[in-house]
């Protein structure tokens, strides 16, 4: 019978890979939810919904301009037509961050050594006890809207939530608003002008 051995530097290069790998699956989680009643083979154009929820300030920052180009790219891959003047849909982006904790308990034994002059040696006494680990992070959702102009309803919604690493270079930032909007777009199964 024929053994597989790995030399150790393969095996430590094995496991990286895989913790790459599983990196890489993670993401925000995706929901989504649209109107029943709509139409979506009547809509053709769009333009950005005024103010954009994510321009409260009443300015334009590099990061909304950011999430706009994104969700216009993904919107102009569907076939829609950017129109200003005589849009079918309103488009409306809001993003917000907000701090949050995880907190988990889980039960653990650990041991007492005791000197038994009895039987003169040590005892191990086991004894258990829950271990709580509290971990902060920052939490970040992106909201993306669909409205219907002429009856002014929401048609569809898109959402991200997921953790946000809060110290990244501009180009990682961009490229992860990037796959967060391709990710909500994901789930909106419709086209241009099509059922």
């Amino acid at each position: 019978m024929a053994r597989f051995h790995l030399p150790p530097f393969r095996w430590l290069l094995a496991a990286l890979l895989l913790g790459l790998l599983s990196a890489c699956a993670t993401g925000p989680r995706i929901s989504s939810d649209f109107d029943p009643r709509a139409d979506f083979s009547a809509y053709r154009t769009f333009a950005f919904y005024s103010p954009l929820a994510i321009e409260r300030e009443g300015y334009a920052s590099l990061v909304s301009g950011r999430m706009k180009a994104a969700a216009r790219a993904e919107m102009e891959a569907r076939g829609y037509r950017y129109s200003e003047s005589d849009p079918d849909l309103w488009l409306n982006i809001n993003a917000y961050m907000q701090p949050r904790t995880d907190v988990s308990t889980i039960p653990d034994v650990d041991y007492a050594y005791y000197y038994s002059y009895r039987h003169r040696g040590y005892l191990a006494v086991p004894y258990w006890h829950d271990r709580t680990t509290v971990h902060r992070y920052t939490e970040g959702t992106m909201n993306i809207d669909l409205v219907d102009v002429r009856r002014n309803a929401l048609v569809w919604e898109g959402i991200a939530v997921g953790r946000v690493a809060r110290r990244q270079d501009p180009a990682a930032r961009d490229a992860a608003i990037d796959s967060a909007i391709a990710d909500i777009f994901a789930a909106y199964p419709h086209r241009a002008g099509t059922r």
